[in-house]
């Protein structure tokens, strides 16, 4: 069984120019014991990979793999591709064709912007997680919403330390960013693997992997 990503930049692996610039796709191998193939790119909407992406990663899934779906943060820049039309539907036809062949969909919401008002992080994907979490819904196809879990990390650590989690460098401070850099959108990779620990924590939930385990701390009364 094989975990394959799709998604825009937040998913993918950075190129090293851009390290520690990192999308959580690219740790996730740490954390599940399976291989990892991540086809996500940076920029990516729905249309973007079902015609640049799609065709050539459709034949190799496998049936028994898992394809986990993320994007939002790119459509939402094309009026197309709108939350409830272009988006939805390039969403549902990606479920349809996992499932012809075999393998099961996990769709994501997509990872919060850090954009605070006070102490509180301001919501930027308009409609587009309620979007996915619908389409979930309708589809029975299993969600893992990151929306939610990062909004609540980023308010959990508040305005100052969720800093780190993101790509903020002062002037000087790092050779690929001379003149600084303030990006409230991509993660520095240790924000990644606190994502990807999260993806690989839901998968084992969405597999049940753990049920077997005895009941412990309860003492049984007759």
């Amino acid at each position: 069984m094989t975990y394959r990503l799709v998604g825009d930049s937040t998913v993918a692996a950075c190129p090293p120019v851009e390290h520690p610039m990192s999308g959580w796709g690219a740790h996730l191998a740490s954390f599940v014991g399976a291989p990892v193939d991540n086809r996500a790119e940076g920029g990516s909407t729905t249309e973007d990979c079902l015609r640049e992406v799609w065709p050539g990663l459709l034949p190799d899934i496998a049936a028994g793999d898992t394809v986990l779906i993320q994007f939002g943060h790119n459509d939402q820049k094309r009026p197309h591709l709108d939350a409830r039309g272009g988006f939805a539907g390039r969403l549902r036809a990606m479920v349809a064709d996992v499932r012809d062949r075999g393998a099961r969909p996990v769709l994501c919401t997509s990872v919060e912007r850090r954009w605070f008002d006070g102490d509180r992080v301001i919501p930027t994907h308009g409609d587009y997680p309620n979007a996915v979490r619908d389409l979930a819904h309708e589809l029975d196809v299993p969600l893992i919403d990151l929306n939610a879990f990062t909004t609540w990390l980023y308010e959990d650590l508040g305005p100052e330390e969720s800093v780190a989690l993101l790509c903020h460098f002062a002037p000087g401070e790092h050779p690929h960013w001379p003149d600084g850099l303030a990006d409230d959108t991509h993660f520095h990779e240790r924000g990644a693997r606190r994502i990807a620990a999260f993806v690989a924590r839901s998968l084992r939930a969405i597999e049940r992997r753990d049920g077997d385990q005895p009941a412990r701390g309860t003492q049984l009364v007759s």
